[in-house]
């Protein structure tokens, strides 16, 4: 059987879609770690990135954490977390953040840099506060590149979030996981289907709110 035989056997399956082990749910528990590391990332990159962009510091010690970050295996931090705390969300929890940390660091910073210095200026000039020029000066205009880092972050997130699967919890990393165990190859590639899949949702959702929360006429500059 080639590919495409394997996701039509997996799909045209009815029991696949009732139970604890049906898609809905699985799709369900995944897209659930993904929000959850996505934000718990964000709460982290965000504030650092906008701060440390807004007053121009940081950004050596910033791309040197990022690349340190990037460097470190995810699959091999899932288990070493693992040994160190045991099983549960945490040691997954970890992994993905620090997997989604550096693209949302990195571009939130470079973002706010990449703002032209001439309104920032006449802001401060007017007698902005400095909350004021980052909130309503660079942000608006550094949206679309922050956006971008949030993007990236939350596909690697839905890409790796397989490895909870490995922890004895649920997601679509349960199918490839069990698949490869029965040697099921048809639940093999249903469940990398199935990430791919949401992957492309994720996409067109941030392509959905870049429409909505940027101004048309920064979109046009853009």
């Amino acid at each position: 059987m080639n590919v495409l035989h394997y996701v039509q056997a997996f799909f045209s399956d009815h029991a696949h879609w009732q139970g604890y082990d049906g898609i809905p749910t699985r799709v369900g528990e995944h897209i659930g770690y993904t929000l959850e590391a996505l934000a718990l990332a964000a709460l982290i990159g965000l504030p650092v990135g906008l701060l440390t962009g807004h007053f121009g510091r940081g950004g050596n010690t910033l791309s040197l954490i990022a690349t340190a970050a990037r460097a470190l295996p995810t699959f091999g931090l899932l288990v070493l977390m693992t040994m160190l705390i045991g099983f549960g969300m945490l040691p997954v929890m970890i992994p993905l953040v620090v997997l989604a940390v550096p693209p949302i660091l990195v571009t939130t910073y470079e973002a706010v840099r990449s703002v032209d210095r001439s309104p920032v200026d006449a802001a401060r000039g007017m007698g902005m506060r400095e909350a004021g020029v980052l909130l309503r000066v660079e942000l608006p205009v550094a949206l679309p590149l922050i956006l971008g880092g949030l993007r990236s972050a939350a596909i690697q997130i839905v890409s790796t979030a397989t490895i909870a699967a490995y922890v004895s919890l649920g997601g679509l990393g349960r199918y490839i996981v069990d698949g490869l165990y029965q040697r099921d190859y048809e639940k093999v590639v249903g469940g990398a289907t199935l990430v791919a899949g949401l992957a492309l949702v994720t996409l067109g959702l941030f392509w959905a709110v870049g429409r909505v929360a940027v101004s048309a006429g920064v979109r046009r500059s853009n």
